[in-house]
């Protein structure tokens, strides 16, 4: 055991008794290497965070050119800041007028919680409805909506008031009432492995929303910034939500979050009382700067375009016997495989032969495949053999 994996075992809190311990030299493009040179391709990309690879120049300039103007200079939205002023009006050029308004937070489940909180206060109601088997967080509030009692149970009383829908289940939809401040949903369910919405499920939620008064939260954590090919996932759709949460892929590696509604509902945090909702280091500048830039790129180039054909180029080159199902969209997509030990057995050997896969959170029969947007088609095959030399 090395002195480094030593100290991290002994002084970082761990959430998970037998991590890879994989110890970071420097990671570019579509490659993470250790400390012994060796070179991994990654499909994972930190967890559908990494949009345009590792250190890419344009992430890495921004966030430079920041740093030597100023970092935190004050708490959130009290001075005026163009790294944080600009990606809100970029943001609100490329949504629905409904989505306009912008409140930046450090991470996904941040901006949940905010979410969580607008809702309430826009309803006066107390219930929060989410779907079975989802996953918005780790804080209170967001561990208090997440849809498995086993990861809930050690941390009860949790908040009051929150109920579940079945993801795909339209007649689980009458638990959502005039009593409902909000459902929080995801428009693909991530932690049960890239779950697609069917018959419409999605646009029968917003109805259901629209006839109990029940504020739509979308938690586009991971489905934001081109990972589906659109800039947000409910594009994919044909329907708005009234709060849009985002994050990981917004920041291009870089930590940043942020929930987004109309001016007029925004506003309910500004007064009565004031100061509903503040954040230290939330919209931090350097942050801001990277996901502009992030964002830009997706708006002046044809990345995203290019998503759903490496999507097929995935599809075609992981055909064999033992993958059961290739679920998802664009590039986020599920590997469905025979059992819990195959699927155990893949994601470790694969490492062992310099390519990063990673679990899901609810699932343990599935592998997931969320590489950075910028990965190459010679990239994607030569992960693809691997995966499929494994299998054989």
């Amino acid at each position: 055991m090395s002195s480094a994996k030593n100290i991290f075992k002994k002084y970082q809190a761990q959430t998970f008794p037998f991590p890879s311990c994989l110890e970071i030299e420097r990671a570019k493009g579509s490659y993470i290497t250790d400390v012994k040179g060796r070179k991994y391709l990654d499909f994972v990309a930190g967890v559908s965070a990494c949009t345009l690879g590792h250190s890419n120049p344009i992430i890495t300039d921004a966030v430079e050119k920041q740093l030597d103007k100023y970092t935190h200079v004050m708490v959130y939205g009290e001075y005026i800041q163009s790294p944080q002023y600009k990606l809100a009006k970029l943001l609100a050029d490329n949504l629905p007028k409904s989505l306009d308004c912008t409140y930046f937070t450090n991470s996904g489940t941040e901006a949940i919680e905010g979410a969580m909180k607008l809702a309430k206060r826009a309803t006066c109601r107390s219930e929060i409805i989410s779907c079975r088997n989802s996953y918005h967080g780790s804080t209170q509030g967001a561990l208090s909506i997440m849809g498995n009692e086993e990861k809930k149970a050690k941390f009860r009383p949790l908040l009051p008031d929150c109920y579940q829908i079945i993801f795909n289940n339209t007649s689980t939809l009458e638990n959502i009432t005039n009593k409902t401040a909000a459902v929080v949903i995801e428009p693909i369910q991530g932690a049960t492995g890239f779950v697609i919405p069917t018959n419409k499920f999605l646009q029968k939620v917003r109805k259901k929303c629209n006839e109990t008064g029940a504020i739509l939260i979308f938690d586009e954590i991971q489905t934001c910034f081109g990972r589906l090919g659109t800039l947000f996932g409910f594009e994919k759709f044909n329907m708005i939500p009234d709060i849009l949460c985002i994050a990981k892929g917004m920041g291009a590696g870089m930590p940043i979050g942020a929930f987004i509604s109309s001016k007029e509902l925004m506003s309910l945090l500004t007064f009565k009382p004031q100061l509903g909702h503040i954040t230290t280091f939330g919209g931090h500048p350097v942050n801001c700067a990277a996901s502009l830039a992030c964002l830009d790129y997706l708006l002046t180039t044809e990345i995203m375009k290019e998503v759903e054909q490496k999507e097929q180029q995935f599809r075609m080159h992981l055909n064999h016997p033992k993958i059961k199902e290739i679920r998802g969209k664009g590039l986020m997509l599920a590997i469905e495989l025979e059992d819990e030990l195959l699927a155990k057995n893949v994601v470790e050997q694969s490492l062992e032969n310099e390519l990063i896969l990673f679990y899901f959170l609810f699932t343990r029969t599935a592998i997931r495949i969320t590489p950075p947007l910028t990965i190459s088609e010679e990239e994607i095959i030569e992960g693809c053999e691997i995966i499929k030399g494994i299998l054989d």
